[in-house]
Order: C-alpha cells, then structure tokens, then sequence
C-alpha cells in the first residue's frame, strides 16, 4: 500500500477550496493545512493512501499526455456515489470527461466517471461493485 500520495499544484488555496468539497464524497476528511501544504487522508480511521498537495515550484502548467501523474482513482462503495461525485463536478460547473457509465472495457464490474479539477488534473471516481 502506498502510505502518501504528493501533487504538486499551482494554487495551494485553490486546490483546498476545490478538494475541501470533494474529499468527503470521495471517503476522504481533511488532515492537514498549512501554507505550504495540504492533505487528505481516508475517513474514519480507514486504511488508505494519504493524498498531498504542495505549491508547485514551477509555473509549468500540467499535462496529462506528459510522463508522470495520469490521474488519480478515488474508489467509492456505490454506483450512486459515483453519481454523486458527478453531480458535484456539474454543479461546480467542472470538465466532464466521461460521465457515469460501465467500461466493459476494464474488469468488471467497473463503473466511473472521470472529470478534470480546476488545475487540469484527471480524476476519477470508481465504483468496483453492483450496487447502487
């Protein structure tokens, strides 16, 4: 298991703003805040990765077709978080990928919705199960 997971993000009071609102849709709660970084850990005392962002050094702005960070897969417990998660990123008026659908493509059972956060980076919130 990974212990944490560091991105480096061009506004750090931006990146706070948006994630603030996503993390507990996603079984995430805040852990840290401070001027130099941020950080989500799993809900309730769950195991899990801890998810890092720091001020990006460089003015570069992000690419996901570049080598490094893809994107990031939340998993969720239901199909209707997914959906919930959507919801969220159409109210914020966020870039909808791929909105909520099975990918045969991929094991299933695998349905998604796949979004970009305000800094350009991929997202994904992915239910592994049939249920709603």
């Amino acid at each position: 298991m990974l212990g944490h997971l560091g991105v480096n993000v061009p506004d750090l009071a931006a990146a706070r703003a948006y994630y603030d609102q996503f993390v507990p849709l996603l079984g995430f709660e805040p852990w840290l805040a401070e001027d130099d970084q941020l950080a989500y850990r799993p809900a309730a005392g769950k195991p899990g990765t801890f998810l890092f962002f720091y001020p990006a050094p460089a003015r570069v702005g992000y690419d996901r077709d570049r080598p490094g960070l893809q994107h990031l897969a939340f998993m969720v417990p239901t199909r209707s978080d997914v959906r919930a998660a959507h919801q969220l990123v159409l109210d914020l008026r966020g870039d909808v990928i791929h909105p909520p659908r099975p990918f045969p493509e991929y094991p299933p059972p695998y349905f998604a919705t796949f979004w970009l956060d305000p800094m350009g980076l991929t997202l994904e919130a992915v239910c592994h199960h049939d249920r709603d």
